[in-house]
Parts: structure tokens; C-alpha cells; sequence
């Protein structure tokens, strides 16, 4: 249970190359070699096809209500992740097409929330980048209950700090600390070069449990097994 509020300042924000370069690293072979800081994959994309990468601006706020949210949207800057935790709540939808103008007009990269949206289809005509855990008609209200912002929250299971580097497509949501997001970028994007060489080297007719090494392994365990 949320008391009060609690707003600290807003993070410094990731450098726009660093950025760019995080843009165009998958989550997918992202996680080829990670196992830490993905989110729930029940967060989905409502936007299909989108990629996106920024600094994580946190929030967290109870249930029914979304007054600090709307405070934040005052705050939040062009480039921005907007990450909220909403407390364990899968009943109040705390963004809906009045936030998603608000957000275009803000110039925030994307919007992840650990719970409900709804009007899903002016989200999408808005074109604002959006992830949740599914729709649902009941809004938050005004109720001043509480809230914090910029502080280190949980969002799909991952621990979100304020100015970490997010990662978001319709595979998924990837959180790094801002001095892993660059090493992360580099390993990412020469995978992904090289998956083009191997899948050139498939196109030809090599055999994937080759290329892969996957047979090696398997002709070395039968070795083994058969003394």
C-alpha cells in the first residue's frame, strides 16, 4: 500500500547515439546470451512491429488511482521510457487515448505499464508505442492516494531504476543499467550481422545442426555414451 507521494528528480538522459544504436538491437538476440532483466513476456506490445529504446522514467501507483501519472506527464521528456509499476492492480486501466495524445505530444518514446490500458484503438491511432497486460474498461480516477516517481520500481519482474536503458519490441522488454547498455548494444548488433551470414550460409544449402555446432555436440555425446 502506497502513502503519500514521493517525487524525486528526473534521471539524467542516455546519450541520443547510445540510444539510437539500443534502437536498433533486438530483445530476441539480446536474449541469445542474456537471462536477467526481461520482462514478463505477458507485457505485450499493443502496437505491432515497433521498436523502440529510451531512458526509463519510473512511476508507481496504486490501483484506481492515476494522480501522480498525470502530474508525470507534465515532467517526462522527448525520448523518455515512462515504466509503471501499478502495484499488483489487473483491474483499473491507467492509460487510455487522452495519456496516448498526451504522450505524442510529449515526445515520449514509449509507455510500459505492469497492468491495464484501454482504448486500444487511439492508442494505435495515436501511434504511441505502448505495452500492457491486456485491456480493460475500468479507468483510474483523481483520488490522490499516493505514488512515487523516479524511484527504483518492479515491472514485470524486473527491477527498474530510474535513467536505466529499455528496450522494447513485440518479442519483448529488456532493462539495462545504463553501463551495460552499450557492451549490450555492440554484442546485439555484430550478432545480428553475422545471423545474415549464417542465414546466407542456410539459403545455400548448409545444414543448421552444423553450422550451429549442434551435431558436433550430439556425435560427442554419443561417443561418450557408447564407452
Amino acid at each position: 500500500m502506497i502513502h503519500g507521494f514521493t517525487i524525486e528528480p528526473m534521471p539524467a538522459q542516455l546519450d541520443p547515439a547510445l540510444v539510437k544504436r539500443l534502437a536498433q538491437a533486438e530483445p530476441a538476440t539480446i536474449g541469445h546470451y542474456r537471462h536477467d532483466g526481461f520482462m514478463d513476456p505477458a507485457i505485450r506490445a499493443v502496437i505491432p512491429d515497433r521498436r523502440i529504446a529510451g531512458t526509463a522514467v519510473t512511476l508507481s501507483i496504486p490501483g484506481p488511482d492515476s494522480t501522480l501519472l498525470h502530474h508525470t506527464m507534465n515532467l517526462v521528456r522527448p525520448g523518455d521510457v515512462l515504466v509503471i509499476d501499478r502495484c499488483g492492480d489487473r483491474r483499473h486501466a491507467c492509460v487510455g487515448g487522452v495519456l496516448a495524445l498526451v504522450a505524442k505530444l510529449t515526445g515520449l518514446a514509449g509507455v510500459i505499464i505492469d497492468g491495464m490500458a484501454t482504448d486500444f484503438g487511439e492508442i494505435r491511432h495515436q501511434g504511441v508505442p505502448l505495452w500492457c497486460r491486456g485491456p480493460s474498461p475500468i479507468t483510474t480516477k483523481l483520488l490522490s492516494l499516493g505514488g512515487r516517481l523516479n524511484v527504483p520500481i518492479a515491472c514485470g519482474g524486473v527491477t527498474v531504476h530510474p535513467g536505466d536503458a529499455v528496450i522494447a519490441d513485440e518479442n519483448g522488454i529488456v532493462v539495462l543499467r545504463p553501463h551495460e547498455a552499450g557492451p549490450t548494444a555492440d554484442v546485439a548488433l555484430e550478432d545480428q550481422a553475422d545471423e545474415q551470414d549464417f542465414n546466407d550460409k542456410l539459403r545455400k544449402g548448409a545444414k543448421l545442426g552444423e553450422l550451429s555446432g549442434a551435431t558436433a555436440k550430439i556425435e560427442a555425446a554419443l561417443k561418450r555414451q557408447q564407452g
